[in-house]
């Protein structure tokens, strides 16, 4: 008789992780491997004494799982999920359940869910955010698809995860791809968050000339306050490491070229499918796409003229800086989660799903690399007012950006001054400018359009005559020669 409450294929790190969690948390786990030797050596070592059982083949793998049967499947995104989903479907029965537990791109969840479905099967796209120790010890999971499979891995689901006074970083996201989706927007965060911090070091480094030491110190006290969270947490630590070979900053010694797995990219990109102005995300991953163009930023460094550390006075008051910057990357990391939670909300209506943003925000408060104090009052926030259009909207973060200002504003004003590149900051308060304008200068680039291309134009308000009509979209022949066909009205 089959023992298995779940199966997971695929024995990498995430894998290995997650299987000894549920087993930790009373569940007998299957796992299997393409490569056989891996289950062996596993089952030998990590997984020795444990409620763990292996599997030497996709038949005998499936055979030792309770119905209905739970796969997670945890494998390099794309074609190699589509091919062991082929080699899983002709063994399985109608109500069994197919989780894909790596970082999929939600359109490609979208079509499995499609595509399983007719055939009976369910299919759940979730997103595991923690890394190693997470997945070890209480990951965050987001889980999305096929509804009726929620039933029979929540209790399971719930159990591995991490745990936030007491809840789980784990609830129902949605239909079809929204799991996929809401870890995706979380990477995108993620990528912002990093960026954020990297030019606050910058800063310090460059501008105040801080050492490694002085700036982990900064780190560490912001570490007890508002900001307090699990990047800023690691960043202390990689600030205080010493190479033991000469005891001197390893971080320095590290080539300055980021690397990407194309998740914060996805975000960006489906920012501007969805005409969201994701602005601080799309800036964390071109300036991962500058940091790669090293070669060309070594040239240009004894070309292009600009000011130096050495051409502007240095900074007097070390204290009132890192006050400043404080409030500037506070104010920042408010900025990215408004912008997040905007794409989630336009997300929702463009997909038909019904996301629970309290959740979602629970579900990124423990567990997950964007894990912070701060999600706790997005949870507030959403509970208090279901319906909020904005997180900036929410007196608490009104109060918090209102009174993060005048830092916010200096610690981009002194990095202008000293030619040291901000594009996070700079593009987050851009935003926030950009949206507290009643009025902005669009109107200048939809006459332009007008003008070259007879694209029209709607009038204000109030502004109505015998010439601009309510209500209609305008073209005006702006030079007398034009025509006065509009590019709304040609018929080819």
């Amino acid at each position: 008789m089959p023992s298995g409450d779940i199966g997971l294929i695929g024995l990498a790190v995430m894998g290995q992780n997650l299987i000894l969690n549920a087993a930790d948390n009373g569940y007998t786990v299957v796992a299997y491997n393409r490569t056989q030797e891996k289950v062996t050596h596993f089952l030998a070592n990590e997984a020795k004494g444990k409620s763990i059982v292996g599997a030497t083949s996709i038949e005998n793998f499936i055979a030792q799982l309770k119905r209905p049967r739970k796969i997670i499947i945890l494998v390099k995104a794309g074609k190699p999920v589509d091919a062991l989903i082929d080699q899983l479907v002709p063994h399985l029965e109608k109500g069994d359940i197919i989780i894909d537990g790596g970082n999929s791109h939600f359109p490609d969840t979208n079509r499995r869910y499609d595509e399983l479905t007719k055939k009976g099967l369910l299919f759940v796209g979730s997103g595991v955010s923690g890394g190693e120790e997470g997945a070890r010890y209480g990951p965050s999971l987001m889980p999305g698809g096929s509804a009726e499979a929620w039933p029979h891995i929540k209790e399971i689901f719930q159990a591995i995860a991490a745990k936030t006074e007491g809840e789980p970083c784990c609830d129902w996201v949605g239909e079809s791809g929204a799991g996929h989706y809401v870890k995706m927007v979380h990477n995108g965060i993620e990528y912002g968050d990093m960026q954020l911090i990297c030019e606050a070091y910058d800063l310090m480094k460059r501008v105040g000339k801080f050492t490694n030491k002085e700036i982990g110190d900064v780190f560490a006290t912001w570490n007890k306050g508002v900001l307090d969270s699990f990047l800023i947490d690691i960043t202390k630590d990689i600030m205080y490491y010493n190479d033991p070979t000469d005891g001197t900053p390893l971080l320095e010694k590290i080539l300055d070229t980021a690397g990407q797995k194309g998740t914060g990219k996805w975000t960006a990109v489906n920012s501007l499918d969805l005409g969201m102005p994701v602005t601080l995300i799309g800036e964390a991953v071109f300036s991962r796409c500058l940091s790669a163009l090293k070669d060309e930023r070594v040239e240009a460094s004894s070309i292009l003229p600009g000011p130096t550390v050495e051409d502007v006075s240095p900074i007097k008051d070390k204290k009132q800086f890192v006050d400043d910057l404080e409030q500037a990357l506070y104010a920042s990391k408010i900025i990215s989660y408004a912008q997040g939670f905007m794409l989630l909300k336009e997300a929702a209506k463009e997909y038909g799903w019904k996301l629970n943003f309290p959740s979602i925000a629970l579900m990124w408060r423990g567990g997950c690399i964007i894990r912070s104090v701060f999600l706790g009052e997005i949870t507030k926030a959403y509970k208090a007012q279901p319906d909020l259009h904005n997180l900036l909207f929410y007196p608490f973060f009104k109060d918090a950006v209102t009174k993060a200002q005048k830092g916010w504003r200096s610690t981009i004003g002194k990095a202008v001054e000293f030619g040291v590149p901000v594009p996070a900051f700079s593009t987050a308060l851009a935003f926030y400018d950009g949206y507290r304008s009643a009025q902005l200068p669009a109107n200048l680039l939809q006459a332009q359009r007008d003008y070259f291309g007879a694209h029209t134009f709607q009038v204000l308000p109030g502004k109505e005559n015998e010439l601009l009509k309510k209500g209609d979209w305008i073209h005006i022949n702006w030079t007398g020669r034009g025509g006065d066909v509009s590019a709304s009205t040609y018929d080819a």
